[in-house]
């Protein structure tokens, strides 16, 4: 277990002037950066922590030093944190210090030159052909063994929604916000708005196509039982389905088709893009689909696919 800085139940979270500055810059990134609620969360907690500690430090929060900074972050190794934990609280301080630099709430920013532990580079899980098969099998009408069956409406739901996931390597997020309106079935896309709210359009396959409208022609209306939504997902309530209701959803396909309980959803992404790939799709195709701001975010997908690039190297090299 992850060892953490002890904090009495008594000492406050930190003091007025770092409260107000922490709450002003959250604002500014739900209103200048379009930020998630649950990105803006994430650095309200953060900074909260770093706050606590300061008091406890006796540090201003808001006038810090480098080497103040270096000392919170070298608390967080000796408690134990992960280096996962260490670089997204510096990554928070960053930004925080940044924004109170550019605002004018400080001369300098401490933090700009603030370097993290170096993390080791891990490679996405990706689902295997076999076991993606079974698991699109869970919900189908049909089951692993090709014998047909009746689908309930949650069950249409359930694969409509796996099958969309797959097909083309939505986020979960993404998942939950899709609008019945942004399902174009004449061309076979689809319209999601990834983070910060960026809008994509995706192409869908036939079986996604096929599984969407068998769920919104049968399946929706009887979930909704009368209700009115403009999600495509819904809940047995009628309510938009949040991605924590999605990601339980996908555990229990797991779980039913006895594949890995430790998939998540994201890795269905992951595995959108390496079988795009292996399949001859370029890299900025595959960048767009994913809604990547940056090239070298989707290149990690090159590394789980080494036929792929033997097959670049081989059309693309004089003496290949």
């Amino acid at each position: 277990m992850t060892a953490r800085v002890p904090v009495t139940p008594e000492e406050p979270d930190c003091d007025s002037a770092a409260a107000a500055a922490i709450e002003a810059f959250c604002d500014a990134l739900r209103v200048e950066r379009n930020a998630s609620t649950h990105t803006v969360r994430a650095y309200r907690i953060d900074l909260a922590d770093y706050a606590r500690w300061a008091r406890r430090a006796s540090v201003d929060p808001l006038t810090a030093t480098h080497r103040q900074l270096r000392r919170y972050l070298g608390e967080l190794d000796q408690a134990q944190y992960s280096r996962t934990t260490i670089n997204r609280r510096l990554s928070a301080l960053r930004s925080f210090f940044r924004w109170l630099n550019v605002t004018g709430r400080v001369d300098v920013d401490p933090a700009c030159l603030l370097q993290g532990p170096k993390q080791p580079k891990s490679l996405p899980h990706v689902i295997r052909p076999a076991d993606m098969a079974r698991l699109l099998s869970v919900y189908g009408k049909r089951d692993a063994q090709g014998n047909e069956r009746a689908q309930s409406p949650t069950d249409l739901r359930n694969q409509a929604l796996l099958e969309f996931l797959y097909a083309c390597g939505a986020r979960v997020s993404e998942a939950s916000g899709l609008k019945v309106g942004n399902v174009d079935f004449a061309s076979g896309q689809v319209k999601v708005f990834g983070k910060g709210s960026k809008e994509r359009i995706i192409p869908l396959h036939d079986l996604a196509v096929s599984s969407l409208r068998a769920y919104l022609t049968a399946g929706r209306p009887r979930i909704l039982d009368g209700k009115q939504s403009e999600y495509v997902f819904v809940s047995t309530r009628g309510n938009r389905m949040t991605t924590d209701a999605i990601r339980k959803v996908f555990k229990a396909a797991l779980r039913e088709a006895g594949l890995d309980e430790t998939l998540s959803p994201h890795d269905m992404r992951h595995t959108f893009a390496t079988d795009l790939l292996d399949g001859g799709a370029d890299l900025r195709s595959v960048q767009e689909m994913l809604g990547h701001a940056s090239l070298s975010t989707t290149q990690i997908y090159t590394h789980l696919s080494p036929a792929r690039l033997k097959q670049v190297h081989a059309q693309a090299h004089p003496r290949g």
